[in-house]
């Protein structure tokens, strides 16, 4: 079975980490190394990973000082001190974990399968279910896009794409996907293979419709087509909060659209991102010429 590292950036993840820790202890195939970046945190984050990672050799605190609060690069940066330390060791695959997931023993086991069975597959992930209430429900993601909460890249696709930089609205999980498939790579979410996630995407510190607003700036810095945005949202207006939030996305999109707010992908990755939304907007809506 191929060899793989997983980075977590956790700031004040105390509620959430130990979940985090006992399923990937509980791994049938673990990784070579499990980085936690304790991301300048308040709580007992430090503490709890120290226990874990005083028992278990192959998980690793490493400890980052900053300014306090959230901001959308501080997990990316964070991120990138533990691919420094990850770049000492051998290895095929690096995942990003987020700090509020749990998934099954064989998850990690499950997804290398995947990579084995296709040399093309550089990115994938598990179908996340996102908390609702006393219930999980699922993101619904395309199939062709993977969470960023639990992404594991094949390192050479990770190391063409030229890892996560920092983006003033966040989406480093899109652009290096969006890049991925631009240099020829699949990318794909296993529904089968399930994740839970024990946070609302987004909602660590802005409440949902902020987030949402947020999401459709960061969707138009990412070099998102109108109406493809536009349908996307009409897609996921039943989504909580229902209506409301698909409404927020799009009023944070034309925003940011009608200020001029700048695009961060380069050209090129761009001009591709818009094909491919536009071959998908024509099969939706079966166009002459749709495939």
């Amino acid at each position: 079975m191929s060899r793989y590292i997983i980075i977590t950036p956790a700031h004040n993840e105390e509620a959430f980490i130990a979940k985090v820790a006992d399923s990937v202890i509980a791994q049938t195939v673990r990784p070579l190394r499990w980085i936690v970046v304790n991301d300048a945190s308040t709580d007992r984050t430090a503490e709890i990973i120290g226990r874990h990672s005083s028992q278990h050799g192959f998980i690793r605190l490493l400890n980052v000082k900053r300014a306090e609060g959230r901001h959308f690069g501080n997990k990316v940066r964070a991120f990138n001190l533990g691919l420094l330390e990850a770049r000492k060791m051998d290895f095929d695959f690096i995942g990003n974990l987020d700090a509020d997931i749990s998934f099954e023993a064989t998850y990690y086991e499950s997804i290398l399968a995947e990579f084995e069975k296709d040399p093309k597959l550089g990115l994938a992930g598990g179908m996340v279910h996102t908390r609702v209430g006393e219930a999980h429900v699922s993101q619904a993601v395309a199939l062709d896009s993977v969470a960023g909460a639990v992404s594991l890249y094949r390192r050479a696709c990770f190391d063409q794409v030229g890892g996560y930089r920092v983006m003033p609205n966040g989406g480093e999980d899109s652009a290096a996907e969006i890049s991925a498939r631009m240099h020829g790579w699949k990318t794909r979410t296993f529904p089968e293979h399930r994740v839970l996630e024990h946070r609302l995407t987004g909602s660590a510190v802005t409440r949902p419709l902020t987030s949402r607003m947020n999401e459709g700036r960061r969707m138009h810095s990412l070099g998102y087509g109108c109406c493809f945005f536009a349908v996307r949202c009409i897609y996921r207006a039943l989504e909580k909060p229902r209506l409301l939030g698909s409404v927020a996305a799009l009023c944070g999109f034309l925003d940011s659209m009608v200020r001029r707010h700048p695009i961060i992908l380069p050209p090129e990755v761009v001009r591709f991102l818009r094909s491919e939304q536009k071959g998908k907007l024509k099969r939706l809506l079966r166009l002459p010429g749709s495939a």
